[in-house]
Parts: C-alpha cells; structure tokens; sequence
C-alpha cells in the first residue's frame, strides 16, 4: 500500500521561501504522475502542481513563476520549492498521485505572514 508523508512547511514572511517533501512509500512511484494540492481554511483542496515522471511540470496560473515541482525516484520522494511566497500560498500542502489519488497524508502547513 502506497503511503504519503509530507513535510517541510513552515512560518515564513511574504517573499521568502520554502521546500516541501513528499516520501511516497510502496512500489510503482516512478511510473506515477504526482501532484502538489493545497487547502487553505474554509476553501476547497486546490490543485498546484502537477509532474510527470521525465516529463513537464504543469503549474497552476497563480504560482506560475515561483513555484517548481521535481522529483527524486531512487529516494521516492517529490518536492515543491516555493519561491517569493505570498500570504495567498498560506495553506496546508498535500501531495497525491494523480488524477486519481489515494489516501491522503496528514499534508505540511505553510504560513505567510510578516
């Protein structure tokens, strides 16, 4: 059974940076298309980041430009760097495989806020 474990999140201010985590456990990882989601309070699970095993990073328009999704297939793990973070991005971050996703992990807070 396939397991995920976020982390990397944090209290930053407005303009700074951060790298997220995701450690998929179980077999099949690299042949999976992984994907980024975030959920801030009161809103819906929103899709941010979309990567294609070898192939492109498809990004949501609002974190086109500073945000880059990639991959580590000999340590089972996909990552989210965020740059020039915005109070906006303040969610907490899930990664899934997708389209069809599996049980979700506990995801990582990030904070944006001076």
């Amino acid at each position: 059974q396939v397991q995920l474990v976020e982390s990397g999140g944090g209290l930053v201010p407005p303009g700074g940076s951060l790298r997220l985590s995701c450690v998929v456990s179980g077999s099949g990882f690299s042949t999976n298309v992984m994907a980024w989601y975030r959920q801030a309070p009161g809103k819906s699970r929103d899709l941010v980041a979309i990567n294609v095993n070898g192939g492109p990073t498809n990004l949501a328009d609002s974190v086109k430009g500073r945000f880059t999704c990639s991959r580590d297939n000999a340590l089972n793990t996909v990552y989210l760097q965020m740059d020039n973070l915005k109070p906006e991005d303040t969610a907490v971050y899930y990664c899934n495989t997708y389209p069809r996703p599996i049980p979700w992990g506990q995801g990582t807070q990030v904070t944006v806020s001076s």
